[in-house]
C-alpha cells in the first residue's frame, strides 16, 4: 500500500517464496497492513491540526487588519472593496477548519471503524488472518521440507562418496606409477578403487530417486501453496481497494478551490490516486514474494574436484627449478570449468582441449598452453589426456 520499493539483487534459489519459510513476508502483510491503518489516521489527524491552525491564523489576520481598516478614513467602493479581502478570509477560515473536522470525524472514524472489523485478533495470536495464513502455509510446506531435508543428505552423501572415489583414483595411479611396489599391493588399491566407485554409483542412485520424488510431489505442493496465497492475495485486494476509496474520499475534502492553479495540484494529485490499482499491486507482490519469483528446482549438482592453491612466491620458486619440459606438448581436455585466479593461472571450460607443456609437480599443477597462446598453470587433476 505504500510506493512499491526497488527490490535489491538476490539468490533466487534462497530468497524464492517456495523455498522453506519464505511465505513469511505474505503473513507479515497483515500485520503491516494493519500498521498502514494507524499511519493513515495519524497522517492526517496532523494535516487537520495545520488546517486547524491555518484557519485560526486567517481568522486573526482579518479580524486585527478590519478594526485597523475600520479606524481609517475610508469611504465609498474603495473601503467596500478592502472588507472584502477580509469577508472571504473568514468564509475561507471557516472551510479550512470544516475541513479539519471533517478529517478527523469523518474520514479517522471510518478508517478506525473498518481497521477493526478488517484485523480481528486471536488471543495471544496476534492477527487471525496471520495465525491463520502462517498456520496453513506451515502445514503446506511441511512434507516438502521434509523431502528437501532428505534431498540434502543424499546430496551430500553423493559428493562425499564422489570425492572418495578421486581419491582411490589418485592412490591407483600412484601405485600403478610405482615400480618398486607388488603386484598384491598394486591389486588391492585397485580393488579398493572399485569399491569407492560401486558405493559412488549406488550413492547416485539414492540421490537421483529422492530427486525424482521431490520433482514428482512438486506439483502438489505448488498447488497447496498457491490455494493459501491466492486467498491472503484476496484479503489484501479488499484492503487495497477501501484504502483507495478512503484516499478520494480524503482528496475530496481537501479539493476546496476553484482557483485554477491550486485545481492544477489536486488534479494531478487526484490523477495519481486514481492511478491505484489493485490488480497491478498484487501482481508486483506476486512477483516479488509469490509465486511469480523465480525459483532454481533442485536438480542434481556435479561434484567438481577441489584445488590445491600454492602460495605465488612458492609457484614462481618451483618453475625455475626446471621441471621436464615436453617437446610439442601433450594435448589435453579439460573436465571441468576453472577460472584462474593469479595471472599465471590459465581458465577454461569443460571440454576445451590445450598443450601440456610441463609435467605435474608435487602440489598437483602443470604448465600448459591455450590455443590463443596464452601460457600458465593449471591443476592437473581438471584435465584428461585426448588419445
Amino acid at each position: 500500500m505504500a510506493s512499491l520499493p526497488q527490490e535489491p539483487p538476490q539468490d533466487t534459489a534462497k530468497q524464492s517464496f517456495w523455498m522453506p519459510g519464505n511465505y513469511v513476508p505474505t503473513v507479515h502483510r497483515t500485520q503491516r497492513s494493519y500498521q498502514a491503518c494507524n499511519d493513515l489516521v495519524a497522517c492526517f489527524a496532523e494535516r487537520a491540526r495545520v488546517e486547524k491552525q491555518y484557519a485560526q491564523q486567517l481568522s486573526q489576520w482579518s479580524s486585527k487588519w478590519k478594526a485597523v481598516v475600520d479606524s481609517r478614513p475610508l469611504y465609498g467602493s474603495l473601503m467596500t472593496a478592502w472588507q472584502s479581502f477580509f469577508t472571504s478570509t473568514e468564509r475561507l477560515s471557516a472551510l479550512h477548519s470544516s475541513v479539519s473536522q471533517s478529517l478527523v470525524a469523518e474520514e479517522g472514524v471510518r478508517v478506525k471503524t473498518w481497521q477493526r472489523e478488517t484485523f480481528p485478533k486471536k488471543l495471544f495470536c496476534g492477527f487471525r488472518e496471520s495465525h491463520d495464513n502462517g498456520g496453513s502455509f506451515s502445514r503446506a510446506q511441511k512434507p516438502w521440507n521434509k523431502k528437501l531435508t532428505k534431498l540434502e543428505k543424499a546430496r551430500t552423501v553423493y559428493h562425499k562418496c564422489c570425492q572418495k572415489e578421486q581419491n582411490a583414483l589418485d592412490k591407483e595411479k600412484q601405485a600403478n606409477d610405482a615400480e618398486n611396489l607388488s603386484p598384491e599391493k598394486k591389486q588391492k588399491v585397485t580393488e579398493a578403487r572399485e569399491v569407492a566407485t560401486v558405493a559412488k554409483e549406488k550413492a547416485r542412485e539414492r540421490y537421483e530417486k529422492i530427486l525424482e520424488d521431490v520433482t514428482s510431489y512438486t506439483p502438489r505442493y505448488m498447488e497447496e501453496m498457491e490455494v493459501i496465497f491466492e486467498q491472503s492475495q484476496e484479503e489484501e485486494r479488499k484492503r487495497i481497494s477501501f484504502l483507495k476509496q478512503a484516499f478520494l474520499s480524503i482528496h475530496r475534502h481537501l479539493d476546496i478551490t476553484n482557483n485554477e492553479s491550486v485545481k492544477e495540484v489536486y488534479n494531478e494529485l487526484h490523477q495519481t490516486l486514481m492511478a491505484i490499482n489493485e490488480q497491478e499491486d498484487l501482481k508486483w507482490w506476486k512477483n516479488n514474494h509469490g509465486p511469480g519469483m523465480l525459483t532454481n528446482w533442485p536438480k542434481i549438482q556435479e561434484w567438481v574436484p577441489s584445488v590445491k592453491k600454492l602460495k605465488r612466491k612458492k609457484r614462481v620458486q618451483k618453475g625455475k627449478e626446471g621441471r621436464p619440459v615436453m617437446i610439442g606438448g601433450v594435448k589435453v581436455r579439460a573436465l571441468y570449468d576453472y577460472t584462474g585466479e593469479e595471472g599465471d593461472e590459465l581458465s577454461f571450460k569443460a571440454g576445451e582441449e590445450f598443450l601440456k607443456v610441463e609435467e605435474e609437480d608435487d602440489q598437483g599443477w602443470c604448465r600448459g598452453v591455450l590455443s590463443g597462446g596464452k601460457e600458465g598453470f593449471y591443476p592437473a587433476n581438471y584435465v584428461e589426456l585426448v588419445e
